[in-house]
């Protein structure tokens, strides 16, 4: 794909996939177990310089681009458990970039080397229990006293929120009603021990295990007015912009994740033997392996023009969608093609292809639901 990847990418994608190789593969079963990502791992893949790649390197970034962040998860993804470049995205790609490109000089100053060395973790939490992709629908309610802002609501579904440090959150600061309620929602920047703040339970998930998820309580909150990221009462269009980034993100990891799971079926399918022969000799199964190569690369060549695009800065939200959409169901449809070829042994936990499966589920519904990627679709359809 010399269109798309330099030498610089090609580079960085080989140190990375030797590191991902070395330092990563060999513990995810660990992980999974234990159902966390050692801290360790957070400031080893910041001294690497893996954290915030297209951040400004007076803050410890690399100032590189957005091609980079996709070889980045490309790599991450080859891991076999898709809960690391979920979390790492969550720091890097959702949660840390609202205060990266919307917080002060004094708010990056103070937190995005932290944030880039792996010091601090980072959260994006928006999610409340009564919806997730309406966020002009957000409840939890900051008010305003003098220099704080008192925080009352809760989150589910955060991702890095049992264990992280710093956490972006929504939350209502304006208008409740239509049609003014999405000009009534903020950006604070909450930390970890902040009074009124309470991690309240790790929630246990069918897949992305070893990415710890939980949820979150704010009763009488104080979160000072210097944590603000952004102007008040702006933060739905910070949400917006930024939901761009976090979806093409969240397709570029089941593409990756994809491509190396039917790399495995494929070379099961060669040495794997019934009625005498290697069972990729059968025609149902050597068609369906083909059906599925050709997905994923339908689904890779889509990414990569999507990304270009959003590297340019030329992305609308509909190819975005569009990406988001087709990488999702094909992950799926290539999790069930591709156990199917392992049979019995494909519901081992024993195998990749088990965790792989379960890992793909959520991939429909996190970031955008594909029923909600549809409906942008149409709106750009003039449906």
């Amino acid at each position: 794909m010399s269109w798309i990847f330099q030498e610089q990418h090609d580079l960085f994608r080989r140190s990375l996939r030797s590191f991902v190789e070395r330092e990563i593969a060999p513990h995810v079963d660990e992980w999974e177990e234990q159902e966390a990502i050692p801290r360790a791992l957070w400031r080893r893949l910041g001294e690497l310089g893996y954290l915030g790649v297209e951040y400004d390197p007076q803050y410890g970034g690399a100032g590189a681009d957005f091609i980079t962040t996709v070889v980045l998860y490309e790599e991450l993804a080859r891991c076999r458990a898709m809960g690391v470049p979920a979390a790492v995205a969550s720091h890097t790609d959702m949660g840390s970039p609202h205060l990266a490109f919307s917080g002060s000089e004094e708010q990056k100053r103070r937190y995005l080397p932290a944030i880039t060395s792996g010091e601090k973790v980072c959260a994006i939490t928006i999610s409340e229990p009564g919806g997730g992709s309406d966020v002009a629908a957000i409840q939890t309610r900051a008010r305003r006293n003098g220099d704080f802002y008192t925080l009352e609501g809760s989150k589910t579904f955060i991702t890095n929120g049992f264990y992280g440090d710093l956490y972006f959150t929504a939350v209502r600061t304006g208008e409740a009603e239509p049609p003014s309620r999405h000009k009534g929602i903020s950006i604070l920047m909450v930390e970890r021990g902040t009074p009124g703040f309470k991690v309240a339970k790790k929630l246990k998930k069918m897949g992305w295990c070893c990415s710890d998820t939980a949820e979150l309580f704010f009763e009488d909150c104080r979160v000072p007015v210097a944590n603000l990221i952004g102007n008040e009462n702006e933060g739905f269009a910070q949400i917006m912009r930024n939901f761009q980034r976090e979806r093409l993100v969240m397709a570029v990891i089941p593409v990756a994740a994809s491509a190396q799971a039917l790399e495995e079926a494929i070379a099961y399918a060669r040495q794997r033997s019934a009625f005498g022969q290697p069972i990729a000799k059968f025609q149902a199964l050597r068609h369906s392996l083909a059906e599925m190569y050709t997905e994923v690369e339908a689904a890779r060549h889509l990414t990569y023009y999507v990304s270009w695009l959003f590297n340019r800065g030329e992305a609308s939200d509909r190819e975005v969608a569009v990406a988001k959409l087709l990488t999702s169901e094909v992950a799926n449809r290539v999790a069930y093609g591709a156990l199917q070829i392992y049979g019995g042994y494909g519901y081992i936990r024993e195998l990749p292809i088990e965790r792989f499966y379960r890992d793909t589920r959520v991939l429909t519904i996190g970031a955008g639901t594909s029923e909600i990627m549809k409906e942008i679709i149409a709106k750009r359809l003039d449906l």
